[in-house]
């Protein structure tokens, strides 16, 4: 296995473990209280890995740990749970499935990376691959639940960007890194939550188990895992992994809830899926006349040497 094909398969443990929110959320957390689960997501794992790696921010990355703790958690995460619960769940995954077309513009305007119609055509084909496995028939759209949806893609993709432009301090990994955002954005949700939702509800064993799942796996280990792939990846290769998230979600459903899934879902999970693959291909550099020239001149040397 290539170094990039590990990476690439590292990273998408993340949206695969995203994918298991819903079905955690649902068996396991009080109902209703979208902001507190988004803080117990957040803060814990965030504070976990500064007593894990006791490293605080320096200089300008105070400032910009805290940008990109609100787009990446702070804001996506309210964001996300707003469009959930104004939308059908179908619904707000597909809008949250259009990020890899906002990636691919920010990533030309901030990183200078010009979109390919390879790239392009990747994220559409996931994006209604995406709507084909979740959308049904007759679902209800709510313009504030739309705007959120977007809002919360629009901030997630912003974040990936900004953190393959900003990088990391020389000496930092992305353990750190991913507390530093993690912090950030909890504290963030902290007072909103408490405002929204009033006093922290009462937890039984099956919630604490649920809430330590969210906190470690499902956000610690799989953040760690998303900013170290995009420091590795390109961000547009990154923000294309996504769809893995509801089409786990989907197997999930089906596996361990008694959902169905029909051929136009498993159709829709196949266009996702490969859209996926095509987003992680990068095509070879074409042989330049220069290059053919240069190694021209070695071997010529190089047998020039050898008569000597």
């Amino acid at each position: 296995m290539s170094r990039k094909a590990a990476v690439i398969g590292l990273t998408a443990l993340a949206p695969v473990s995203w994918g298991s929110t819903y079905a955690v959320t649902t068996e396991f957390l009080p109902p209703d209280r979208p902001l507190f689960t988004g803080l117990m997501r957040a803060l814990p794992a965030g504070l976990a890995l500064l007593a894990l790696t006791r490293t605080l921010p320096r200089g300008a990355w105070w400032w910009k740990s805290a940008v990109l703790g609100a787009l990446n958690i702070g804001a996506f995460f309210p964001l996300l749970f707003l469009a959930a619960y104004r939308l059908p769940g179908g619904v707000a995954a597909v809008v949250g499935s259009v990020g890899p077309l906002f990636v691919v513009g920010l990533a030309a305007l901030l990183l200078g990376d010009r979109p390919s119609a390879r790239s392009l055509l990747a994220a559409v084909a996931a994006a209604f691959g995406v709507g084909l496995v979740v959308l049904k028939a007759g679902a209800a759209f709510d313009l504030v639940g739309v705007a959120a949806g977007l809002a919360s893609a629009a901030a997630m993709s912003a974040g990936t960007v900004l953190t393959k432009r900003w990088g990391r301090p020389e000496g930092v990994g992305p353990l750190v890194l991913t507390g530093w955002q993690l912090s950030a954005g909890g504290l963030l949700i902290a007072p909103v939550a408490f405002l929204v939702e009033g006093a922290p509800p009462a937890l039984d064993g099956r919630g604490v188990a649920g809430y330590a799942y969210l906190a470690l796996a499902n956000t610690a280990v799989a953040y760690w895992l998303w900013f170290r792939g995009i420091e590795r990846l390109t961000a547009t290769s990154v923000t294309l992994l996504g769809p893995l998230s509801p089409i786990t979600a989907a197997v999930i459903g089906w596996a361990a809830l008694g959902q169905t899934l029909g051929p136009v879902q498993l159709a829709g999970m196949v266009i996702a899926f490969g859209a996926t693959l095509v987003g992680q291909w990068t095509p070879r550099q074409p042989f330049t006349i220069s290059e053919e020239m240069g190694e021209k001149v070695s071997m010529d040397l190089s047998g020039v040497a050898v008569r000597r």
